[in-house]
């Protein structure tokens, strides 16, 4: 995002929303699992960004595979780094660590339910979407106040950005899950107008 094309004010801010590369073990539900990111992993991520892009802050998940190349740019660009833990991906329970072809062994027809509706069936131990959507949306409420008219690089998880996409949209949450990709080092730019109207928020660009 640089600076010519999208130039805030103090009453326009910019969430530029990267979703994290492949992590090591390959696909899996990994949601509070902390692996890293893996060699693709990085390259995805690097590739993403250009010396073009311009912020003013950088705000991540503490989870590693977000973390890590948040401090990366942050440290490379001398911006400031803010780690928010409610912006860590939605648990998945008993799910997590297994791939889709073993939930369906093990699980039967809920994760097809799941994505179908995620509303309606939570992983077995999981965090229920409601309760995910809320701290999500809380969060980004909070950060949208202490950094307003800044350009943020919010480093995250697939789920984290359906939660904000759906919030902008007004997308049901139940369909967060089916209702558009979020492929590994997905970008997507939100803008926060403050008009006399209240805050007024639109999806730029989504995608890679």
């Amino acid at each position: 995002m640089t600076r010519d094309s999208q130039q805030p004010t103090a009453e326009t801010s910019f969430l530029d929303l990267i979703r994290h590369g492949e992590p090591e073990g390959g696909p899996m539900f990994r949601g509070s699992q902390d692996d890293p990111l893996s060699e693709t992993g990085w390259r995805q991520m690097r590739a993403a960004i250009s010396d073009s892009d311009d912020w003013d802050a950088v705000l991540t998940s503490p989870l590693q595979r977000c973390r890590q190349f948040a401090e990366e740019v942050a440290g490379q660009r001398g911006l400031p780094l803010y780690v928010e833990p409610d912006l860590r991906e939605v648990s998945f329970g008993a799910w997590e660590g297994r791939t889709s072809q073993q939930i369906l062994t093990d699980f039967g027809d809920q994760l097809n339910a799941f994505w179908n509706d995620p509303t309606s069936t939570t992983p077995p131990d999981g965090e229920p979407i409601a309760t995910f959507y809320d701290r999500v949306t809380r969060a980004a409420e909070l950060w949208q106040r202490r950094l307003a008219g800044q350009r943020v690089l919010v480093v995250c998880h697939g789920g984290v950005i359906r939660m904000l996409l759906s919030d902008v949209l007004h997308i049901p949450l139940s369909r967060s899950f089916a209702g558009f990709a979020v492929p590994y080092a997905c970008r997507s730019l939100i803008r926060l107008d403050q008009s006399e109207h209240g805050l007024l928020r639109s999806l730029l660009r989504h995608g890679s």
